[in-house]
């Protein structure tokens, strides 16, 4: 069947309904005069890898945990959505790192694993690897012209030990990637800076640490660090203020659902279950083809974001934007799995901070420990005799361990981390979670990716894209991605006189 446009406002689509395609929606919605908006979904549920989900009593983030703090579009939307009483900060920040299956504390004033202080390394590297960091500014420090994968450039400045036993566990935790496969301008931007202007490296994330102190707003790729449904442990910067994450009483997966009723609030419509499958251009706008083979609904807007992974965006933008379509298929995903456990609070006794990280080069399956008892006190509080443990799996090109069934994951993931905390571990509830390409996967010269899908799909007006495989994996980024897709897609159909480019004023920062 087709639906028509009844002739008094215009139209827009938004496929996907993650954070990414609700916040575009609830931008879409607060343009005056608002268009009528439609949000598709494919799957069951709205959220994307914002979940909240009950294990065993209790009901806890399966997802995305925190949100960045230091920039506004979350914090900004979670107000915005009546949650901002709800808003939380980590109980504790202080995080340790794995060496030769001994917790050390995780070094403190470093940028993604990049010390400014050698001798703040002591303990986690080896006296001589000390050594080789604090000869870094004595190295020739020509400009970098060229986008470089992180391993190479921190490598070249302070070692390899640097990049094995620090760099990579963060990394692993953000990006579900390998340093020696990221782009360094795309994933760390402050480097990506000093790497550009020369000089060193030890000067340069010192400069970068005192302007994160000093409450300055960090770069937008950068900020975006703070989501992947295997999050590291805050902490990687003890003591820094103001805070540098933030969550939800309650969850984190609350926000998508409050979203989605604060868009039924404004007269959007939010569909699950709503696979779009075809995209393709008319006179007057676009059309949709939505549903199976067999049923096919075909819809026609004005306006279409797309806030999906690269990989359908790719197959929908094939017949209207060929360049972006195959710069889009060109990006990664790494599929990841959480294990949440609930254990006596007898079994771990004290929990030792908020989190673990195990670099890869301790060659364990579990690449991360969240302790989310210890991190959040709504989770502490939700049952004075258990705790909640969330265990990570999972990167880019080893998904292989993400394909045994529950019971065998779960026993793999419990056996390391009984090892790493040095006592068995009986879990009174657990829950396997996988997410399957959750993470793009930032590869050299992405930056210049993104520009130039967003220059082919800027010749055709009333298309946008956003999504995580664009600016940055965090909510933050999502966020702003989502608003400026949206804008675009306002001043495209104002420049063909559907609709005024007039926004109204929104908290979420830009």
């Amino acid at each position: 069947m087709t639906r028509q446009l009844d002739g008094r406002r215009p139209r827009v689509a938004v496929v996907g309904g993650g954070i990414s395609g609700l916040a575009a929606a609830w931008q879409l919605s607060g343009t005056v005069p608002a268009p009528d908006v439609v949000v598709l979904e494919g799957s069951s549920d709205v959220g994307g890898l914002l979940r909240t989900g009950v294990v065993g009593d209790v009901e806890v983030d399966l997802g995305a945990e925190s949100v960045l703090a230091r920039r506004p579009e979350a914090v900004g939307l979670i107000g915005e959505v009546g949650l901002g009483d709800d808003l939380v900060h980590p109980a504790t920040t202080a995080a340790n790192v794995v060496r030769g299956g001994v917790l050390l504390p995780l070094p403190a004033g470093t940028v993604m694993g990049v010390p400014g202080e050698p001798e703040r390394l002591r303990g986690v590297l080896t006296d001589s690897e000390v050594d080789r960091v604090a000869a870094e500014p004595d190295l020739a420090a020509d400009r970098l012209a060229d986008d470089v994968d992180v391993a190479t450039y921190v490598a070249g400045r302070v070692g390899q030990a640097v990049v094995d036993r620090l760099v990579e566990p963060l990394l692993g935790g953000v990006y579900a990637g390998h340093a020696d496969r990221l782009s360094l301008r795309a994933t760390v931007p402050q480097l990506w800076s000093a790497a550009g202007a020369g000089g060193s490296l030890l000067a340069a994330v010192r400069a970068v640490r005192g302007a994160s102190l000093a409450g300055a707003r960090p770069g937008p790729v950068a900020a975006g660090r703070d989501a992947g449904p295997d999050v590291v442990p805050a902490g990687t910067d003890p003591g820094a203020a103001p805070p540098v994450f933030a969550g939800l009483r309650g969850g984190v997966g609350r926000l998508p659902l409050a979203l989605a009723a604060a868009l039924a609030d404004r007269g959007v419509t939010v569909r699950t279950g709503a696979v779009v499958r075809g995209l393709a251009r008319t006179p007057t706008g676009w059309r949709l083809t939505v549903g199976s083979a067999a049923d096919p609904e075909v819809l026609d807007v004005d306006g279409v974001v797309l806030a999906i992974p690269a990989a359908p965006a790719a197959r929908l933008l094939r017949g209207v934007a060929p360049d972006a379509s195959a710069r889009l298929g060109s990006v990664e995903a790494a599929s990841v799995g959480v294990v949440a456990l609930v254990l006596p609070r007898s079994d771990v006794g004290g929990l030792p901070g908020s989190g673990v990280l195990v670099p890869p080069v301790e060659g364990r399956a579990v690449k991360a420990m969240t302790f989310s008892s210890a991190k959040w006190a709504w989770v502490d509080a939700l049952d004075p005799e258990t705790v909640v443990v969330r265990l990570s799996l999972g990167r880019h090109g080893e998904e292989t361990v993400l394909q045994r069934d529950d019971a065998d994951l779960t026993a793999l993931a419990l056996a390391d981390a009984g090892d790493v905390l040095g006592r068995p571990l009986h879990p009174r509830a657990t829950r396997v979670v996988r997410w399957g390409g959750a993470l793009p996967q930032y590869r050299v010269g992405h930056v210049d990716l993104v520009a130039a899908v967003r220059s082919a799909v800027a010749a055709l007006p009333g298309l946008a894209v956003c999504g995580a495989a664009l600016d940055g994996v965090g909510v933050p980024a999502c966020v702003a991605a989502a608003r400026r897709a949206a804008d675009e897609v306002v001043t495209g159909l104002a420049s063909r006189g559907t609709t005024p480019a007039a926004s109204r004023p929104s908290a979420l920062g830009g």
